[in-house]
């Protein structure tokens, strides 16, 4: 059995930011749409989970962030964003917050982004622990151009935000792709996970 899937969220965003939302002309993301398909709980049984991980070059004060979401689907192909688990710091660190997060919503698998961290995000892994199942992913095109289908997926009221994520949201709504540098790291760590969520059962996703 299903929980229900539509309850209504008893706090958005307005009300618990007090914020004045407005979206960016040509961003992928709107906040309407995110706050129409806003849950507090989600299905107890999701067919696939996964932890997708965007991992930052350097890990200093001025660095990016290391993205890293925790997504699932269910039976009908509608999708959950479960938790922003985003940070600064160093790879050691955000390993094991990935560990962890994969123990705690009892996760399928780790998905890392490889364009940057190559085979070093696996060792890694594999020195905290041997058994996590782990995908590497290999992005060959642009970041709109992977973003893209899931943004349509939103549009289709497909993917549902199980609370509410202040950062994630913020940076969706702003990624345009028109040169403007905001940061994306949260972004495509969603997009990896969702990605990944779709071709389930695939041993390596090359997005081309």
């Amino acid at each position: 059995m299903l929980k229900e899937r539509y309850e209504d969220t008893s706090m958005g965003r307005q009300e618990l930011y007090a914020e004045n939302l407005e979206d960016i002309e040509g961003a992928l993301f709107n906040y309407k749409n995110i706050e129409e398909n806003r849950l507090t709980n989600y299905p107890i049984d999701l067919q696939r989970i996964v932890v997708a991980i965007d991992p930052a070059v350097t890990s200093n004060e001025n660095s990016d962030e290391t993205g890293m979401i925790v997504a699932g689907r269910d039976i009908n192909n509608h999708y959950y964003i479960l938790h922003d688990g985003s940070q600064v710091s160093s790879p050691d660190v955000w390993v094991k917050k990935a560990i962890s997060l994969y123990k705690q919503y009892e996760c399928d698998r780790i998905v890392a982004e490889v364009n940057n961290g190559g085979d070093l995000i696996e060792r890694l892994l594999r020195t905290q622990n041997q058994s996590i199942p782990y995908t590497s992913v290999r992005a060959s095109r642009g970041k709109i151009v992977r973003a893209e289908p899931i943004s349509a997926l939103y549009e289709q009221n497909r993917i549902h935000h199980v609370g509410v994520f202040k950062d994630l949201e913020e940076q969706m709504c702003q990624f345009t792709g028109n040169g403007v540098q905001y940061h994306d790291d949260r972004v495509d760590a969603l997009v990896w996970a969702i990605t990944s969520l779709q071709n389930s059962g695939q041993a390596i996703f090359k997005i081309s």
